[in-house]
């Protein structure tokens, strides 16, 4: 589409004609920003608001002073965008950077040097990344990509956020360690390889921690023997470039091919893929960090800035990008259309999303532009896109994040409330009944009756664990996290975890405190995947998985942090458990969404304690009912499914809901187990149960009614 756009406008034609630096260029086209190639040249684009001068460096591969400095006339700047086509360029011989020069004055923010090489932030490709943990002194060259890549005749993913069952992994972490299996470990071809084990498992949806180029080798440092790299990828140099590193092989002028492969193969696989994105901060850092590339470029533009030129923090990681002033906004929609675009991307999630809502002061805004424009847009109109709605500089948007009825959010509310009340704070009872009905109390209607404008089954993304925090086999391994291998003594990561250790810190023999720690995952996945809203859990959650009470594994590229497969095979039985209940969820449509209203009148949603008929939660409820009804149209019957959480340590007795007429109740999960064993029972082993039922210690069941 571009190439049509640049011979749209006469790039091709020979008349006005220059020749700059022995190579013959003519004006480009200003409105295509970055470098894109056309026949035997290449158009640049870039923009400088504050910028006097600008230079194009040419650079052959792996070489660090360029073969050729073609410096733009002042006839080829539109406004503040330098634009020009260079004619006779192979594409697959060189790279790219500029040069801008302008006032230097760090008291006004102004940051333009000469000197400095630039990386273009359009970039489709960043040289020098390819080799994981190689640290390079040198500055950033671009690369100009060709995308030839065939995408045949699939068809976008139309689903429903409240259909998806998320799967949060890290590209390198997932496959790196040799219990893998793969052939090739830490790269996108070895998540290919595994999709197969996706499927088996029956996720839908993987979330990619972030994949834009970063610099891992940032801040590296050693501590205690161990090379410690920032593996998570969460401080971005390009945002329009995929990681090189976490290609098999090399990409010469070809980048992304591997992550297009990838995700094309999820799709013909039915899994929708979601990227994590990091709008909030770059690499550059504060005043202390690097300049090479958004801060010789327009420093005041594309970062907030205190009255004295220093960097607000509202990231906690040096610096704040300005995503409301209409350069950094254009940006973004371009990066988020170009991913829909040329890597058919699914969604989004947005890392400390609130920081996208705040004006160019910081100040909160009530409808900030940026986010309205990302709702609207055409081209991502079937994208999911997920905020995570808080920010380091203490906005927590959680329930009110701008949605334009088109925004979900993390929910950090479902997170701490079930945490807590499935270890006993029987304090968040009433919380935590209004996180698995689906908090409709958060992105339904207001108290006043004010629609919000969230619709509440796709507003909300569910989690219990995710990258930032214990492991789902840890949160009951630990009271405290366990940090002191990244260097900061204990000092980094969260404190309020909501965990508990079942009676001992860490790994135990005890077989009565291990069997707790498991009946306390099922538990937790039990209740999960039965809520209302889009589950979201941590790979290698399914096979216990544990980083060793570690809540903040950014800087661990090691065995701490990546997935230890072995424990999949000897947990044999936690794997199961989640497969029957990811497979459970996708049976009964009643738990996804509000279904029209059941024929035999029983309330859509309903939330209980002991006592299925008193819908009058006690505020410390140690044992909660939630109830979810409605007429399933694909089967033509009512369908009603009971959610029972027993929080408290001893057996309790409950009564179950009405069961409409020629119905009865069935039990389906049963996470303490019977006599045999058993956690769960498929259709023809479900237990009919007569209204009332024994809900062991600490444990969750869940009941749906079948005809009788």
């Amino acid at each position: 589409m571009k190439e049509e756009i640049l011979m749209k406008h006469g790039v091709h034609k020979r008349p006005g004609l220059h020749v700059i630096s022995g190579f013959t260029v003519r004006p480009g086209f200003p409105a295509v920003n970055g470098a894109y190639p056309l026949g035997t040249g290449v158009n640049f684009t870039i923009t400088t608001h504050r910028g006097t001068s600008c230079e194009l460096l040419l650079f052959r591969h792996r070489e660090e002073e360029p073969y050729a400095v073609i410096p733009f006339p002042e006839t080829y700047r539109i406004g503040d965008t330098y634009s020009m086509f260079v004619y006779n360029l192979d594409i697959e011989e060189l790279e790219y950077a500029y040069r801008i020069g302008g006032p230097y004055e760090p008291e006004r923010g102004l940051l333009f040097d000469r000197n400095n090489i630039l990386l273009d932030p359009y970039a489709h490709a960043v040289t020098g990344q390819q080799v994981w943990g190689k640290k390079e002194t040198g500055p950033y060259h671009a690369r100009v990509v060709e995308d030839l890549f065939d995408w045949g005749d699939a068809v976008p993913s139309k689903r429903e956020l409240s259909d998806l069952v998320i799967y949060e992994l890290h590209v390198r972490g997932f496959t790196m360690d040799p219990s893998s299996g793969v052939s090739h470990r830490g790269t996108f071809r070895g998540l290919m390889e595994k999709i197969p084990y996706l499927k088996k498992l029956g996720i839908n949806a993987i979330e990619l921690m972030p994949i834009f180029e970063f610099d891992e080798t940032m801040n590296a440092r050693e501590y205690e023997g161990k090379q410690l790299l920032e593996c998570w990828g969460y401080n971005t140099v390009s945002f329009f470039a995929p990681n090189t590193s976490y290609a098999s092989g090399p990409e010469h002028n070809n980048e992304g091919q591997e992550l297009k492969e990838m995700i094309k193969a999820c799709h013909d696989h039915d899994i929708d893929v979601i990227l994590d994105v990091v709008f909030n901060h770059t690499a550059e850092g504060n005043e202390d960090g690097r300049t090479f590339s958004f801060k010789g470029i327009d420093n005041k533009r594309y970062y907030m800035l205190t009255p004295d030129g220093k960097y607000f923090n509202f990231s906690g990681c040096g610096n704040t990008l300005n995503c409301n002033h209409p350069v950094v906004r254009q940006m973004i929609l371009e990066c988020l259309r170009y991913w829909t675009i040329s890597y058919r991307v699914d969604g989004f999630r947005f890392d400390l999303a609130s920081i996208l809502s705040r004006d160019e002061d910081g100040t909160p805004l009530k409808n900030p532009p940026i986010l309205e424009m990302i709702a609207n847009d055409p081209i991502l109109r079937n994208s999911k896109l997920i905020a995570e709605a808080w920010d380091a500089g203490g906005m927590y948007q959680v329930g009110s994040f701008p949605a334009h009825k088109r925004w979900a959010e993390w929910n950090g509310r479902y997170r701490d409330s079930l945490r807590g009340f499935l270890k006993g704070d029987f304090w968040e009872s009433w919380k935590a009944a209004w996180s698995i009905a689906g908090s409709g109390d958060l992105y339904g209607v207001t108290p006043e009756g004010t629609d919000t404008g969230y619709d509440a089954y796709n507003s909300c993304v569910n989690f219990i664990t995710c990258h930032d925090g214990f492991t789902m086999y840890d949160l009951y391994s630990y009271n405290e996290k366990h940090n002191e291998c990244n260097g900061w003594n204990n000092t980094d990561g969260a404190n309020d975890n909501r965990s508990w250790n079942c009676g001992q810190e860490g790994p135990t023999d005890d077989p009565k405190i291990q069997e707790l720690r498991w009946r306390m995952v099922r538990n937790a996945c039990a209740v999960l995947m039965c809520s209302r809203g889009t589950p979201m859990f941590l790979a290698g959650d399914e096979f216990g998985n544990t980083q060793f009470g570690n809540n903040n594994c950014y800087c661990q590229d090691n065995e701490m942090f990546w997935l230890d497969w072995s424990m999949l095979e000897k947990n044999q039985e936690i794997f199961r458990f989640f497969q029957y209940m990811i497979a459970f969820r996708a049976k009964r449509a009643v738990i996804r969404k509000r279904l029209p209203d059941a024929h035999c009148g029983i309330d859509p949603i309903r939330a209980h304690d002991v006592n299925a008929e008193n819908t009058n939660l006690p505020e410390n409820a140690k044992t909660i009912g939630v109830s979810f009804a409605g007429y399933d149209q694909t089967k033509d019957r009512d369908d009603m499914i009971y959610i029972c959480v027993n929080a408290f340590w001893d057996d309790v007795p409950i009564t179950l809901p009405k069961a409409p007429e020629h119905t009865a109740w069935y039990l389906y999960v049963n996470t303490y187990g019977d006599s045999t064993g058993k956690y769960c029972y498929e259709e023809d082993e479900a237990i009919a149960i007569h209204y009332s039922f024994v809900m062991k210690p600490r444990s969750v069941a869940i009941f749906a009614i079948r005809q009788s």
